[in-house]
């Protein structure tokens, strides 16, 4: 059991279900001690009811295959065809029970139906079965139609007159638990058993959302390269043209900051902190999304993409390292041990916080979500013993490394900023730099949201690798054009601001987790919606980070390109 299965919660115990391979079973009692039903306590029937009606699933897995039921949705109703068309479509696990007019039923009966291939072997060997599908009819039968036998199988009643099995939550209910196995061969290979999991009715939502996405982004970048290109040309000719006119004119504009623009920002620290970070976060998720995308991370392997991405982000500490030491130097810090364990500790020690205490209350709900003290330990040690050193490392060369050359000189005395418009107020430049990177990827958001809180498989890592690219494309173009706005209003103090604003998608996921919440979780107790927005607040400070540092070092290579190209006295 790897640690990204721990993580997820996902702990797997046997069960009394004995399935042998294509041996059918047409009814077998379950747990029986010769013939006698099962008596649930007041106790246990009230939390089985609890249970069936906050819509509780049940898992099961068969030869490493998660059971799923079958859903028949017909798609044209009113043609007397006796073929209709039918969407199948699979749901994960199956529903414990259900409620019907206030009386709730427990699902008692089980109808496996289990799939296999047969092998083709030479002629005098034996054929091999392999189970290549795992489907489960869940069925509610009362005690009194159902008859066992002293040999603990049973007769299931004929036909379609038999009542449910009522759970009532104030006394004690009898029943029995049965089941029956029904053996399918199949034509399915055993290389594509999970085909059927992984069909998902909208790759045509994904495809749309991809062109849309790729035609904002073309639209953007036209406008920005013609607005930027033109004007900065028309910036850079007038400033270098100037030497020959006396100067009469008043200058204005973006060269009027040159002796300020690359003084060092207030907590330099904190700033290439954090940027290290963004950058350990940038290459383990392009580094996932991409070994998912060529398909290495398999769903079959539960907790594989967790594991993968635990491990990469402490490997990445070296980059991470490498970069903020190397912007610390230019920043003319020189305190680069603090910076190096400032690196390390802030954004992990903040995700770790969170994650202990959220852990704290799931302990208190004896939930098997929790995530075990050992496996907490074994996590520090990764970070104290993993990414702690490599990040020193890092930062040990980066910081032994040439700064950027910055092509101009600071000046001493820093001169006055003028007032400022409302509109290049800080929140309202978050809230305009957000909304494109956004828009590009709310869409996919929508599926990976369903994948972490609905159950679902999310496996479309070729549409998420795009949708990747497009968002590091999008952050970048909207970072130059806000922090060419603010060099134009003669506000220098960029370093921040830029990589605040740049963040500002982050802010419409916040939003757009809280409208999920709303709308689609019918979540009412206080511990799940704490996990919900404990989990989200980890998200959104992820993205921040991610999107920050993208939108940073697009706007830094930026205005040391533009202040290169103008001649300045």
């Amino acid at each position: 059991m790897g640690k990204g299965e721990v993580l997820r919660g996902d702990r797997i115990v046997n069960t009394p279900f004995q399935v042998l391979m294509n041996s059918e079973k047409k009814c077998e009692v379950l747990c029986s001690q010769s013939n006698k039903p099962v008596t649930l306590t007041v106790e246990q029937s009230r939390l089985v009811a609890e249970r069936i009606t906050e819509d509780y699933y049940v898992h099961l897995i068969a030869d490493n295959l998660p059971v799923a039921t079958r859903l028949e949705l017909y798609s044209n109703r009113d043609s007397d065809d006796k073929k209709k068309e039918k969407d199948v479509q699979f749901e994960h696990g199956y529903r414990l029970g259900f409620t019907d007019v206030n009386k709730i039923y427990l699902h008692n009966h089980l109808s496996f139906i289990l799939y296999y291939h047969r092998e083709d072997m030479e002629e005098d060997q034996e054929h091999t079965y392999r189970v290549v599908r795992f489907e489960v009819i869940p069925q509610s039968i009362r005690l009194e139609d159902l008859k066992a036998d002293e040999k603990s199988s049973c007769t299931l009643p004929e036909g379609t007159n038999s009542s449910p099995q009522e759970i009532d939550p104030t006394k004690e209910n009898q029943l029995y638990f049965t089941y029956s196995v029904h053996w399918e061969e199949s034509d399915i290979k055993w290389a594509s058993r999970w085909d059927t999991y992984l069909t998902m009715s909208d790759v045509q939502i994904h495809w749309f959302s991809i062109i849309n996405s790729v035609v904002v982004v073309f639209f953007l970048s036209g406008i920005l390269s013609m607005i930027i290109i033109r004007t900065l040309r028309k910036d850079i000719a007038n400033y270098n043209k100037e030497d020959d006119i006396e100067d009469t004119m008043e200058e204005s504009g973006w060269k009027l900051v040159h002796g300020d623009v690359f003084r060092p920002p207030q907590y330099p620290m904190i700033l290439s902190s954090l940027l290290g970070s963004g950058i350990q976060l940038f290459c383990m998720i392009l580094i996932v999304i991409f070994v998912a995308m060529l398909g290495m991370l398999s769903p079959s392997s539960r907790g594989a993409l967790m594991t993968t991405a635990c491990f990469l982000f402490m490997f990445m500490g070296v980059f991470g390292g490498f970069s903020a030491g190397r912007l610390y130097r230019t920043l003319k810090g020189h305190r680069w041990k603090k910076g190096a364990f400032c690196t390390a500790t802030l954004y992990p020690g903040v995700v770790f916080g969170i994650c202990f205490v959220l852990n704290c209350f799931i302990w208190g709900k004896h939930s098997s979500g929790a995530v075990p003290f050992p496996t907490m330990v074994a996590l520090l040690c990764m970070w104290f013993g993993i990414s702690l050193p490599l990040v020193y490392l890092g930062y040990y060369f980066g910081f032994r490394k040439q700064p950027y050359d910055n092509p101009v000189r600071t000046n001493q005395i820093p001169r006055q900023i003028p007032e400022q418009r409302w509109y290049m107020n800080r929140f309202v430049g978050i809230l305009m730099a957000g909304i494109l990177p956004f828009g590009a990827m709310f869409i996919e958001l929508f599926f990976i949201f369903s994948a972490i809180w609905e159950n679902q498989f999310y496996y479309l890592f070729g549409f998420l690798f795009l949708v990747f690219i497009i968002l590091v494309v999008s952050c970048s173009q909207i970072s130059i054009v806000m922090v060419y706005f603010q060099l134009c209003a003669e506000d220098y103090r960029w370093w921040w601001r830029n990589f605040l604003v740049s963040g500002g998608s982050a802010f419409y996921v916040l939003v757009y987790a809280i409208f999920y919440f709303v709308n689609k979780l019918d979540i009412v107790e206080f511990i799940p919606s704490l996990l919900y927005f404990g989990y989200t607040a980890l998200m959104v400070l992820s993205f921040w980070l991610l999107t920050g540092t993208i939108g940073f070092y697009a706007a830094y290579m930026f205005v040391r390109k533009i202040y290169a190209a103008v001649k300045i006295d």
